[in-house]
């Protein structure tokens, strides 16, 4: 596990106490250099999202991870769900692929 995405968990986790986390790095399916830590999939399981629309679900993860999209995180794929939400259909989206970048 890379530091940013341990400090992505750490800042998840403290504010939004999910019961189910899941935080996959999925750099590798663009073009950054090799071992970057710039594209992110979360799927978060929060009682915090209890009515709350889809867009102020994605604010309150955004909100979280605020100094992480300041210095560097570039892409977030976020799946936000109620316990109960997810225990009704437990999947998550699957990320759309890359189309560009600098090919560095």
């Amino acid at each position: 596990m890379g530091q940013r995405e341990e400090r992505i968990r750490e800042s998840l986790e403290g504010s939004l106490v999910p019961s189910f986390l899941e935080i996959i790095n999925e750099s590798h399916q663009h073009s950054v250099p090799k071992g970057s830590e710039t594209h992110f999939k979360v799927v978060v399981v929060s009682a915090a999202f209890a009515s709350k629309s889809p867009v102020q679900r994605h604010q309150l993860v955004y909100r979280a991870l605020g100094d992480e999209l300041r210095s560097g995180l570039h892409a977030l794929t976020i799946t936000s769900r109620t316990p109960e939400e997810w225990a009704a259909d437990p999947r998550s989206l699957e990320s759309p692929a890359c189309h560009g970048g600098s090919g560095a």
